[in-house]
């Protein structure tokens, strides 16, 4: 008789991995079509509609739009169901000097940790400039600072990145922007070569000017909407 799973081996099972998946699988979708424009401001997100559309079931559309109210990109009430959001410029303007601070005592450490060995970190760079869209330019740019953050060794730090929704906060700018794989690429690389030498105070001036100049290019997408 097979002993019973443990609530590890139960949390770890492929029923609930797939749930996960198909959770950031109908994310993905859902804030494309939010940044696209195909949901506008306003526009009523329906579970079960989107549910039938996407052939999945309610649960993962339920997650992942309560993943996207938790970065303000879908609200709810009651009896109202959710809608999609307007998400200002200021309110992504807001976030860079957080992840420059946090990013900086991360990278930091990790040049000390890391050894100069910024291979992994040179596969999301070619993956950026190789991207055939949007998403895939996103998910290099994200897991190329998710790569640095955790090298930092810092739980708490890697915690509270990681609560800041990077890398769809990162398919914002993105597209609100028009930056291109190449252009994406060449804005990390001062981080790498620093990395690469060892040099962690570099590193620390690298990443705080990588966000300083986002902060500003959105300051300056707010004032020509103004």
């Amino acid at each position: 008789m097979p002993e019973p799973k443990s609530a590890a081996a139960e949390a770890a099972s492929p029923v609930s991995i797939r749930r996960t998946v198909l959770r950031d699988e109908v994310k993905s979708v859902l804030l494309e079509r939010i940044l696209s424009g195909f949901y506008a401001p306003g526009d009523r997100l329906v579970e079960i509609r989107i549910a039938q559309e996407l052939g999945v079931s309610q649960a993962p559309v339920r997650e992942a739009l309560r993943d996207l109210e938790s970065v303000r990109f879908v609200e709810s009430a009651p009896f109202r169901g959710a809608r999609v959001r307007r998400v200002s410029d200021a309110e992504l303007i807001e976030v860079y000097p957080i992840r420059g601070a946090l990013e900086e005592v991360a990278v930091v450490e990790a040049a000390k940790r890391m050894g100069g060995d910024v291979s992994a970190l040179e596969v999301e760079l070619t993956g950026m400039r190789k991207a055939k869209d949007v998403r895939e330019q996103v998910e290099h740019d994200a897991h190329f600072h998710e790569l640095i953050v955790l090298a930092s060794g810092n739980s708490r730090l890697i915690e509270i990145w990681h609560s800041l929704q990077v890398e769809t906060r990162t398919a914002i700018t993105a597209l609100r922007m028009g930056i291109t794989p190449k252009e994406a690429a060449e804005l990390h690389e001062p981080i790498v070569e620093a990395l690469r030498r060892r040099d962690a105070r570099a590193a620390g001036r690298a990443i705080r000017s990588h966000f300083d100049h986002f902060g500003r290019m959105l300051a300056r997408s707010q004032r020509g909407q103004d």
